[in-house]
């Protein structure tokens, strides 16, 4: 009879895990020729050593553009993630190369901030987060990872993946209004080509947006970045996540707001 395959022990486990900043150069090595890693080696749940990893990508890759905040349900911890400056991309962009594998694709909610939201010790209150939004805009978020088991990965090897993220599509802005911060009520719409692949009212998981926002305020200035003017913050799906074939025109259109396209 074979013999069965042996158990690895946690501390085994933990011992395989890359150092954070060794973590950080294999995911940009993923970014960059597409060896893709797995998420073993990854934090399995240590929610600070995955954001030390995502700061270590950003030191690599270069300039903050922005960030994404979300989280699960009404009262769950949200998580976040920075977007580097190279991924945000204006809408109408064709979305082309071995880059795009994966082509998940969520509309979203997204704002720009007007001033910044420097690191002090002082928490940040909501009205002090909406004084400094300037504008509102539709976003088209494309999901992507660096790892080969996404489906299986722990939620700190996917934090640490930057919430897999891949790329974001700007819509055209509007000035911003603290109704915005509301999301219970809002309408998307999203086509592939000529067909509705969604059609939600009210359907994001934390539809208080703005708590979000002042979760995600704190937490950069805790981590010592803060927020930045012309940073773009987006603040999770309102569509749920949809799989684009390649060839795939999609068009997003958030009620209130100018319609958003791009193509793979």
């Amino acid at each position: 009879m074979a013999a069965l395959p042996r158990v690895v022990t946690l501390a085994e486990a933990v011992a395989t895990q890359l150092a954070p900043a060794e973590a950080a150069q294999a995911l940009c090595r993923a970014r960059r020729d597409g060896r893709r890693v797995m998420s073993s080696l990854l934090p399995l749940h240590d929610r600070d050593a995955a954001y030390a990893i995502q700061d270590a990508t950003l030191a690599a890759l270069g300039a903050v553009g922005g960030w994404k905040v979300g989280a699960s349900a009404p009262g769950r911890e949200p998580v976040c993630a920075p977007l580097p400056a190279e991924g945000l991309v204006p809408g109408g962009a064709s979305l082309v190369g071995g880059a795009w594998h994966l082509r998940g694709v969520e509309a979203e909610l997204a704002f720009r901030l007007g001033t910044d939201l420097p690191p002090r010790a002082l928490p940040y209150t909501r009205d002090e987060v909406a004084d400094a939004i300037a504008e509102v805009l539709p976003v088209i978020e494309v999901a992507e990872t660096r790892l080969i088991d996404w489906l299986d990965a722990s939620p700190s090897a996917l934090l640490a993946d930057l919430l897999c993220h891949g790329g974001l599509v700007l819509g055209e802005p509007a000035p911003f209004e603290r109704a915005w911060l509301d999301l219970a009520q809002t309408e998307v719409v999203m086509h592939f080509d000529a067909q509705v692949v969604a059609h939600t009212v009210g359907e994001h998981t934390h539809p208080d947006v703005g708590a979000l926002l002042v979760w995600l305020a704190n937490e950069g200035a805790a981590r010592g970045q803060g927020l930045r003017a012309g940073q773009v913050v987006t603040t999770g799906s309102c569509t749920g996540m949809l799989f684009a074939s390649q060839g795939t025109a999609v068009r997003a259109e958030v009620k209130g707001l100018a319609p958003l396209h791009a193509r793979f």
